[in-house]
């Protein structure tokens, strides 16, 4: 496995600034921003798109840092039912597409979307429950009309350019969320659909990671490494549905957190080895937002982290095999 980070935490960094910091640290991969939430800080699509040169420069620097791209990341929603958003999110995902056709980089990260409930809505509805019926039949729309026919032609797309991997991350508030979503999204559209597998939204959920990789298997694309800290209180009283300010961490059911502060060794452990088990043997890619560490110790301390628990070499050799 390689040690990898999603640079849009280094955002006020240029992007050789970063891979310099990165390389002294250790990290052998960077997951690019390339529109939608993450933005354009370090690599912007229309830029290099309409020049080759600058292409060939970030190949260069890349060389020079003795650093490979885990992906490119383009998260937005391409299917949100106001028109003009859902075409900004569309063409960003596209130029991403576009880039990694020329970087020859076959994953791309993103999240899946999530409609209205109608073709008249404005704001997306993410469903949780199926009672009253009107949630079913919100469902059915979202996932029959609208999701599936716009991820079978992006994905036609996607691998007409040569990205044979779309990484969706399962979070609550998109119609992937969970692996049983994603599989579903999965068998409608094929398997150029897979996870970028986020530990951080499973646990708030209640989600058990690692009976998650080995549900997953062979679907899991890319992984990000980060944490999340459950309040045993606030979720006691509150259950983890919670639409708290990140700030208001005292009050909250759930915060992110850096790698090893929500859980122990022993399951981080547990997910690189079945990660190992299930074949996935790639970048681990770490996404600070932590909002009780600078991204300086919170990266320092995943970087950290992660060299203890991630298994860099290949399988051993068992002397009674």
């Amino acid at each position: 496995m390689k040690l990898g980070v999603f640079t849009v935490l280094l955002s006020a960094k240029s992007l050789e600034e970063s891979l310099a910091y990165l390389k002294e640290l250790g990290v052998q991969a960077v997951e690019l921003g390339t529109g939608g939430y993450p933005g354009k800080a370090h690599v912007n699509p229309d830029e290099l798109l309409e020049d080759g040169s600058k292409i060939a420069k970030l190949k260069e620097l890349l060389k020079k840092y003795d650093m490979e791209i885990s992906a490119l990341s383009c998260h937005g929603n391409p299917v949100h039912p106001q028109k003009d958003i859902a075409r900004a999110f569309h063409e960003d995902f596209v130029k991403t597409i576009l880039l990694a056709e020329k970087l020859g980089v076959e994953r791309v990260c993103g999240f899946s979307g999530c409609p209205g409930d109608s073709p008249n809505s404005l704001y997306p509805n993410w469903v949780t429950c199926p009672w009253p019926d009107d949630y079913l039949k919100i469902l059915d729309y979202q996932w029959n009309e609208v999701l599936i026919p716009y991820w079978q032609k992006t994905a036609k797309f996607a691998q007409e350019h040569g990205v044979n991997k779309i990484c969706f991350e399962m979070h609550p508030g998109f119609a992937v969320y969970n692996p049983e979503s994603l599989l579903k999204l999965r068998n409608a559209v094929g398997d150029v659909i897979g996870a970028n597998f986020d530990p951080s939204h499973l646990f708030w959920q209640g989600i058990d990671p690692v009976a998650a990789i080995r549900k997953l298997k062979d679907c899991i694309y890319h992984f990000h490494a980060k944490d999340t800290k459950i309040d045993k209180y606030n979720t006691a009283v509150n259950g983890v549905l919670d639409v708290k300010h990140y700030r208001d961490e005292l009050n909250r059911s759930w915060i992110f957190r850096t790698v090893g502060y929500g859980h122990d060794y022993q399951i981080w452990k547990d997910i690189v080895s079945t990660l190992r088990m299930v074949g996935y043997d790639y970048v681990l890619s770490i996404e600070h937002e932590d909002s009780l560490m600078s991204v300086d110790e919170g990266l320092k301390k995943a970087i950290r982290f992660l060299m203890e628990v991630m298994a860099f070499e290949g399988t051993a050799e068992m002397w009674w095999a």
